[in-house]
């Protein structure tokens, strides 16, 4: 390590020559569009020396005088060559240029970025030139598979897997080692429960492409060790572009169910956020006494809720969506002025007949020898789900000759109402059956901005200068989740089911409010230099940032106990316990009345600040080798104020303070000529750091599943070392092959483990070291070569991951006194979260005169450990979903601007399910549904 920061030094403090040399500069049009081509491949034939055009087409390149032949190329764009160059020492040749569409195959491909960033060649053309390893999946890509969101888009891309159809995890890591960004920028996440962001709330019709980044550089923020997922939005058209596009979708076990279940509708929650109708009615200043002490009050705060607490049934309707896109540019003097708006709105609903989850199995502690897993608690039902997604965005883009301006503001409102009714089996730590009917309503919204400028400047213009300031507003709201438990009792002569609410067996009746709002500032500044280093063009980077991040989580909770009834059955009907003759009187001094049990231990503030620095050097080694050497420093703060249950409190204390180094290399070999093949290698430190509520002393209960979260304050962050390998071929016509292995190492990984003997409680930790290890392959190959095949592209990624976690000593503990006779305890075990291989393969028929495009596609990932066991309690393991969807569409009319498309998802008709798995047991269900298979249309049109 000491060897590369001597060599870091040694380059910067190089001279750049710039005697006997002259510069050729121009403008690459764009025959197609009359506009400028950006970011167009400018190479002096039979040599690497190169460069590429600016976002406004222009270029500039240094030479030594001569004569030369300079070759310009750009994806999807016919080759051009201009021979008889002459540079001359001192001065500077101008050669203009203009590139038309290629009507056949490319020649070559060998560009660095391009403006047209949403096709398949244009991403592939990114990973390929970037100095890490780096998989993408464009626009084309995620319409050729149907996807709506990013989320169901993402998986598609090799070593990536979806959980819970929201979380990505990289190369089967858990979404603690992933980082989501946008548009290069942090933006806060909608989960208190999760370190990443959800990305099934990015509808798809917003995305320009999806850039997944494997290995580290210095430029890139150091948290994250699977990968960076950088979600990129649409920039603006080069001419007039206006589309919209709707779409329906039918599945037979969710829509037009009379069955269906749901709470009460404010006026709003189309539209994905509720009007009031779901508010606190009681103020945070409001004391609430208890009944002896002010009865009236207690009557009059009671009164305030709504009556509805019973889960009711309705015919369900399908989901629908719709979009709607408009961009243009336009002229203002010598410079030009462009906007991008879209809106995008879908709505879901989905209906679980068969709904199981949150099931409890334990171990026989009494007697070793008994292999069977104990039911300790069973729980299933129905369950009715309805989801409003909104997002709108809108961008301005100023451009002049040497700079651009870009704002953009994106605004996603989602609205998630869910009701169900369980059946609740308890046998051994208690032994009843309960019945309980559950209402949520989640309103969460991100606000996010983004001002961007980009300067090139210098004699040369070798100077790039790049700064971005992006705010973001994040706001979860549970909005009055309300849960009714009875216990039922069963007559043994008639097996009639009578329902009481009995606190000491089902607990009371609760309403809980849930707040978390965070607010991110974040900034950058990149700056780089391009100039010669050993012979070769070289590229100085250097840069700053800096993040400040602030959430305030808050939770309300308020009980419904009953005074003095003689039987509180209420028929077993929810709505009643609320019901005006059943509310607390204080002339009778019985009822139903409304009791605060918030605890301060629920809430907390806290607040990160990350400040971090950078350089970097991209050079050659040789004119095959390219390298990129660098280090980020990172100064880390995270503050908190909060207290536990037994009163012990902090208020503004720096609970971690950590200022680290993070180096990464990169070398890139070129194998060919054309650097059609190359092979990678990098290695680099990154880290994992504990959440805002990890790093805590918040004890939070979650009232649906009953589980209870507690902070721990000493919590440390994760570093790791990567390291990476990675062969790759470029061919024409989109066909590419990859191999890859790599290798990662954890110090101090923290992973959420249930207390042992402490049941329903789970706290973050800082576990035994662990390894990751595992190798991916991916091949895209269009068919030409089989006769009558050219219009069909075979797509295969694979992933095989191992991971070999070490124990805790509480953790091995637990384990070696609950082994099974002839168990042995192995030295590790998987990673959680972490999936051992993960499959998407895929073949599509697309037909450009006839406009007809077809696609089946497969996906699944393998057993991966959801949750760690403790003690008695065995590991929880999510088996693989088997997924297979096929898509058909149809482009007509004029320039093919008018689609049709018909989709089918879940043909095998396969369950999610997760299960606990012990040594020499039968495995038992920890959840279980099935998401139906749903056939879908849609319609499109561009004008």
């Amino acid at each position: 390590m000491k060897n590369i920061f001597s060599l870091l030094i040694a380059m910067f403090l190089i001279q750049i020559s710039f005697s006997q040399t002259g510069v050729v500069s121009g403008v690459i049009n764009d025959g197609e569009y009359n506009d400028v081509l950006s970011f167009a491949n400018v190479i002096v034939k039979g040599t690497q020396t190169g460069t590429t055009s600016d976002f406004d087409g222009k270029f500039n390149l240094k030479l030594e005088a001569g004569t030369y032949t300079l070759v310009f190329s750009f994806v999807g764009y016919q080759t051009k060559e201009i021979t008889e160059v002459k540079i001359n020492s001192g001065q500077t040749t101008t050669v203009d240029v203009t590139l038309n569409a290629s009507a056949g195959q490319l020649d070559e491909v060998v560009v660095t970025t391009t403006a047209r960033k949403n096709t398949e060649a244009s991403v592939l053309s990114i990973q390929k030139n970037s100095v890490s390893l780096m998989d993408g999946l464009s626009l084309e890509s995620i319409k050729k598979t149907g996807a709506s969101d990013v989320a169901a888009a993402v998986q598609n891309v090799p070593g990536v897997s979806v959980q819970g159809g929201k979380y990505v995890y990289v190369r089967g890591l858990g979404d603690r080692y992933t980082k989501s960004i946008l548009n290069g920028m942090e933006v806060p996440g909608l989960d208190p429960d999760r370190n990443t962001l959800q990305l099934d709330i990015f509808p798809s019709q917003i995305l320009e492409n999806v850039l997944v980044t494997k290995s580290a550089t210095a430029e890139y923020p150091a948290d994250f060790t699977g990968g960076v997922i950088n979600i990129v939005t649409k920039d603006i058209p080069t001419r007039a572009e206006y589309s919209v596009s709707v779409g329906a979708a039918y599945n037979s076990d969710f829509h037009f169910n009379n069955n269906y279940l749901s709470g009460d509708k404010s006026s709003t929650d189309f539209l994905g956020f509720d009007d009031g109708l779901r508010d606190n009615p009681i103020s945070q200043s409001q004391e609430v006494p208890l009944p002896q002490q002010d009865g009236a009050l207690v009557q009059n705060l009671t009164q305030r809720f709504n009556p509805r607490m019973a889960a009711s049934k309705e015919q369900s309707f399908m989901n629908y969506n719709f979009a709607l896109t408009a961009g243009d540019q336009f002229e203002v003097g010598d410079n030009r002025l462009g906007y991008l708006a879209s809106i995008s709105y879908r709505n879901e609903t989905k209906y679980y007949d068969e709904y199981i989850n949150g099931q409890i199995y334990r171990k026989d502690e009494s007697d070793k020898s008994n292999f069977d897993l104990l039911a300790d608690r069973t729980q299933n039902g129905e369950l009715g789900n309805n989801s409003v997604l909104i997002s709108g965005l809108a961008g301005l883009t100023y451009k002049t000759e040497k700079s651009k301006y870009q704002f953009n503001v994106l605004h996603i409102q989602n609205g998630e109402s869910e009701a169900g009714i369980f059946r609740v089996d308890n046998y051994i730590i208690s032994s009843n059956t309960i019945k309980k009917d559950n209402l949520t309503y989640v309103q969460r919204s991100i606000t996010n901005g983004l001002l961007k400028g980009q300067h090139t400047f210098g004699s040369d213009n070798d100077w790039n200068l790049e700064w971005n300031l992006a705010p973001s507003l994040a706001k979860v709201d549970d909005k009055d989740f309300r849960s009714t438990p009875f216990r039922v009792s069963i007559n043994p002569n008639t097996n009639e089911e009578t329902y009481t609410i009995e606190p000491s067996e089902s607990g009371d009746a609760a309403r809980f409010f849930r707040s978390l709002e965070e607010l991110d500032l974040a900034g950058k500044i990149d700056l780089d230099k391009e100039h010669t280093l050993f012979g070769f063009d070289a590229k100085t980077k250097i840069g700053g940032a800096y993040t400040y991040k602030k959430r305030d989580f808050d939770v309300i909770k308020y009980s419904l106990p009953i005074l003095n009834f003689s039987s509180a059955t209420f028929g077993g009907d929810p709505d009643q316990l609320l019901s005006p003759e059943n509310i607390y009187d204080p002339n009778t001094g019985s009822g139903t009345y409304v009791r605060q049990d918030s605890n301060d231990s629920d809430s907390y503030s806290s607040k990160i600040n990350i400040t971090a620095g950078y350089i970097s050097e991209e050079f050659k080694l040789a004119s095959w080798v390219n390298a990129a050497l660098g280090v980020r420093y990172e100064k880390f703060d995270l503050i908190y104020t909060g207290e536990r249950q037994d009163g012990s409190r902090l208020v503004d204390a720096k609970v971690l303070e950590k200022s680290d180094f993070f180096p990464s290399a990169n070398l890139i070999f070129d194998l060919n000529e054309d650097a059609n093949k190359k092979i990678r290698t990098s290695y680099s430190r990154t880290t994992a750091r504990p959440s805002f509520k990890e790093a805590s002393l918040a004890e939070i209960f979650d009232p649906i599943s009953s589980t209870t979260f507690i902070g721990n304050i000493n919590l440390q962050p994760t570093y790791v070392n990567n390291f990476d390998l990675r062969y790759e071929q470029y061919g024409e016509s989109g066909d590419f092959f990859a191999v890859s292995g790599f290798f990662k190492s954890f110090n101090d990984p923290i992973e959420l483990s249930f207390i042992r003997r402490a049941y329903g409680q789970y706290t973050p930790l800082n576990l035994g070291d662990a390894k990751v290890f595992g190798g991916e392959l991916e091949i895209r190959k269009n068919l030409g070569f089989i006769n009558g095949l050219q219009n069909i592209d075979f797509n295969l990624n694979f992933s095989l991951i191992e991971s070999q976690q070490e124990y805790s000593e509480d953790e091995r503990q637990g384990r070696l006194d609950n082994l099974r006779t002839g168990e042995t305890l192995e030295d590790y075990r998987q990673l959680q979260g972490q999936s051992p291989y993960l499959i998407n393969l895929g073949l599509n028929y697309k037909e450009e005169t006839s406009g007809w495009q077809g696609g089946i596609f497969y996906n699944t990932q393998g057993k991966t450990l959801q949750i760690v066991g403790a003690g008695d309690v065995a590991d929880v393991y999510t088996l693989p979903f088997h997924n297979v969807k096929l898509n058909i569409s149809k482009a007509f009319g004029k320039n093919k601007n008018s689609s049709i498309s018909l989709k089918f998802d879940n043909l095998l008709d396969d369950d999610v399910e997760s299960v606990y798995q012990s040594f020499g047991a039968e495995d038992q269900l920890y959840s279980k549904w099935n998401p139906g298979q749903e056939i879908s249309l849609g319609y499109s049109i561009k004008f």
